[in-house]
This record gives structure tokens, C-alpha cells and sequence, in this order.
């Protein structure tokens, strides 16, 4: 992974500066005593309960050194890291790259665990909702630059809540996901955005749906599991509703786009952009 610089690290704190406005560490203080404040990033564990259900998630939460209210990032990680550990969705994607820098990242980042068989929709979706309220009221997260992104089956998810929450997200950056069944296997023949599996065109009712919010989406031309035409066809149909999206396709990548994709330089910068 590329390592970010100390000039990169003071551009991206200078941005959260000029989106957040000027430094509020008192803010800190009142959700996470100065004491316990973490001098660089860390994870902590939380849990959350829904309908009855608890659920372990773990939160990144950045340096003090970064100003509050925080930019917050939620992570919806793909099928291999479903389960009830409380710990395999922090190991790829975005949790591996927040390790490698996590004196540098300078995001709230919250990372909800799927039960296994589960898709990002229903309770599943309601919960990964549910621990982003949590962390950000616990945090100091700021609601206003809130964005969402994931992989794979998370891909879908990103796509997914955010047309059912469109007014929450101030950005999307959805890796290697899609919106109808990818058509490869068997088992991923239920894998789709549920809220648009009925429409005629399911791609251009997502696009009609969520064309207020900037999007950046990721794709490796090689993926052999979710075709990249799942993102090139809702890249189209978003570019046909005037919508702001970015599209970066890797031609030497699999499905395993997404460690190119967090990695990529301006990534961070552009989501600090983001505001509702």
C-alpha cells in the first residue's frame, strides 16, 4: 500500500479544517475524555442490539490531533467476513489500509458485522444503521459529512442503504458491488439491491433514486465473480440523471479491487469534500 506523507497528512487535516470549520476539541472531550483520547487512531469494540439482537461492531476513531466534529465512513465488508466475531469485517478492505495509517486517517470509520447467510438489507441493514448512530453520538461524528462505502456483497450494500436513507449520506464509494444478480454462481443468484429488484431497469431506478449524491465507484476489469458491468451499467445510468460520479476501473484487477481502490490517491481528500 502506498504510505501517506506527512505533507499528505497535513493537506488532509487542513481539509477537515476547511469542511468542518475551525477546531472544536472541547467536542472531543465531551464524548471521549482528553485522557483516554487516543494520541494516534485506534479500534474499539462496541455492541449494539436490534430487535433483540446483539450485534459486535468495532469503530476507528482517529487522532486527537484531528478537529471535531469528525468526518464519518461506514464500512460494509463483503460475504467472507460475515459472521458473529466482532472482528473478520475489520481484516479486509478498508480495515487492513485504517491499520497501515492509522496516525493519518482522519475519519470516524465504522465497521457493522453481517450474520452469516445475511445480505445488507433488513435487520442486517437496520443494525449496520443502528452502530453508525451509536458511533457517531459517541464519537463526536458530524452527521453532515457522513459517507458510506463497501466491497463486494458491501458493494450492494452501499447502493442499498443509501436508497434507503439517500438524505444521510453525503457520499458513496461502493467496491466491486453491483445492482441486479451478478449472474456468475449459483449461490450469489439472490445477491441484489432488493429495493430495485422488481423495477424494468433496475440500474437506471437506482440512479433516479440516488443521482443527489456524489458517488466514486471502483471496479477491477478482471473480476470473474461481480462483472464489472455491474458498475459500468450504474455509472451510465447515473451519468444519464446528471449525477456527480467518479469511475475508476483497475485493468489488472480481479475482484479483489478494493485494495487498489482505498488506497488511491485523492480518495480521502474527496470525501472530505463531501457535505449534505
Amino acid at each position: 500500500m502506498t504510505e501517506i506523507t506527512s505533507p499528505t497528512r497535513r493537506r488532509l487535516l487542513r481539509g477537515l479544517a476547511l469542511a468542518g470549520g475551525a477546531a472544536v476539541l472541547s467536542g472531543c472531550a465531551a464524548t471521549l475524555p482528553s485522557s483516554a483520547a487516543p494520541a494516534a487512531g485506534r479500534f474499539v469494540r462496541r455492541q449494539v442490539t436490534v430487535n433483540g439482537r446483539a450485534y459486535a461492531y468495532q469503530v476507528f476513531v482517529p487522532a486527537r490531533a484531528v478537529p471535531r466534529p469528525l468526518p464519518v465512513v461506514l464500512f460494509l465488508h463483503g460475504s467472507g467476513e460475515r459472521g458473529d466475531d466482532g472482528e473478520r469485517q475489520t481484516q479486509a478492505g478498508l480495515g487492513p489500509y485504517v491499520r497501515a495509517h492509522a496516525a493519518d486517517v482522519p475519519a470516524l470509520i465504522v465497521f457493522p458485522q453481517s450474520p452469516q447467510g445475511a445480505s445488507w438489507e433488513g435487520d442486517t441493514a437496520t443494525m449496520a444503521l443502528a452502530a453508525l448512530d451509536a458511533a457517531t453520538a459517541e464519537f463526536d461524528g458530524d452527521r453532515s459529512r457522513t459517507s458510506l462505502t463497501g466491497m463486494s456483497r458491501g458493494g450492494y450494500g452501499t447502493w442499498s442503504l443509501a436508497l434507503r436513507e439517500p438524505a444521510r449520506f453525503a457520499a458513496l464509494v461502493p467496491v466491486c458491488g453491483g445492482i441486479t444478480a451478478p449472474g456468475t454462481r449459483p449461490d450469489l443468484d439472490t445477491l441484489y439491491v432488493e429495493s430495485t429488484h422488481a423495477s424494468a431497469d433496475p440500474f437506471a431506478a437506482a440512479a433516479r433514486g440516488l443521482r443527489e449524491i456524489p458517488s466514486w465507484v471502483f471496479h477491477g476489469a478482471r473480476d470473474d465473480l461481480v462483472p464489472p458491468e455491474q458498475s459500468r451499467r450504474m455509472v451510465a445510468a447515473l451519468q444519464r440523471e446528471g449525477a456527480d460520479v467518479r469511475y475508476t476501473e483497475f485493468p489488472d484487477a480481479n475482484h479483489n479491487s478494493w485494495d487498489a481502490a482505498y488506497a488511491t490517491p485523492g480518495l480521502w481528500e474527496w470525501l472530505l469534500r463531501q457535505r449534505r
